[in-house]
C-alpha cells in the first residue's frame, strides 16, 4: 500500500506524521505551501479543493481529508485502532472528534492572516477564550485516566493532542493550569517517532504579530 502525506511544517498533519513514524509504516510526504497553494507538482486545489492539509492519498483510492479520519485509517493498519465497536473503538473516536471540533477548530481564529495559527494579539487571546474551558476538561481526563488519553497505552489520538499541545506551546500560552498536559507534552516530545517527524518537517511557519 502506498501512503502519501500532504503536509505543512508543524500544521495538523503532525499528527498522522506521527503515527505514521508509531507504526513504521512506509510513506512518501508532499510539503504544501498553504500561503501560495501550492506543492511539487503545482497547484494544490488540484488535490484538494478545502486547500489545507492534511490529506492522505493511498494508492488509487479516493483522497482522504479531515486529521481524525486520516488518523483513523492509519490505525486501522496496526493493532493500535480497538476492534470496531468495542467500548475502546468508541472512547477514541470520541477522543478524535472532540479534538478536531473544540480544540482543532477553535484554534481556527477568524482574524489570523492566512491558513495559521492565530498571528495577532487579538486573535491570540480569542482563541484562548475558546479553548482554555475545553482543555480544562481534558486535563481533568488525563488526571482521571492518563497518562494518556485512553489509559496507559499510547492511542491513534494521543498525536492529535500533541499537535495541540505543541500550538500551546508555539503560541506562549500558560500550562500553570494544566500540569496533566505539560506532562503529557513533555510525554510525547520524548518519542523517538516525535523527534524523527520535528526533524522531517523543520521550522514551521513564522508566528510574528502582524505577518
Amino acid at each position: 500500500m502506498k501512503l502519501t502525506l500532504f503536509y505543512a511544517a508543524g500544521a495538523s498533519p503532525m499528527a498522522p506524521h506521527i503515527l505514521l513514524e508509531e507504526l513504521g509504516l512506509p510513506y512518501h510526504l508532499e510539503k504544501v505551501n498553504l500561503d501560495d497553494k501550492t506543492w511539487t507538482q503545482g497547484d494544490y486545489n488540484q488535490v484538494t479543493p478545502k486547500s489545507y492539509v492534511p490529506a492522505l492519498k493511498v494508492d488509487d483510492h479516493p483522497l482522504l481529508t479531515e486529521c481524525a479520519v486520516i488518523l483513523e485509517f492509519i490505525g486501522t493498519q496496526s493493532p493500535l485502532m480497538p476492534a470496531y465497536a468495542t467500548p475502546a473503538y468508541w472512547e477514541q473516536r470520541v477522543w478524535l472528534n472532540y479534538i478536531a471540533t473544540e480544540l482543532h477548530k477553535n484554534f481556527i481564529s477568524p482574524f489570523r492572516q492566512g491558513n495559521w495559527l492565530p498571528n495577532t494579539a487579538e486573535s491570540k487571546q480569542l482563541v484562548w477564550t475558546r479553548v482554555q474551558p475545553r482543555l480544562v476538561f481534558v486535563e481533568h481526563q488525563l488526571a482521571a485516566n492518563g497518562p494518556y488519553l485512553l489509559g496507559d497505552n499510547f492511542s491513534v489520538a494521543d498525536p492529535y493532542l500533541f499537535v495541540i499541545t505543541n500550538w500551546m506551546q508555539r503560541l506562549d500560552y500558560s500550562f500553570a493550569d494544566f500540569p496533566q498536559l505539560k506532562a503529557f507534552d513533555t510525554r510525547m516530545r520524548q518519542r523517538p517517532a516525535v523527534q524523527r517527524v520535528f526533524r522531517q518537517e523543520g521550522q514551521p511557519h513564522s508566528l510574528v504579530d502582524g505577518k
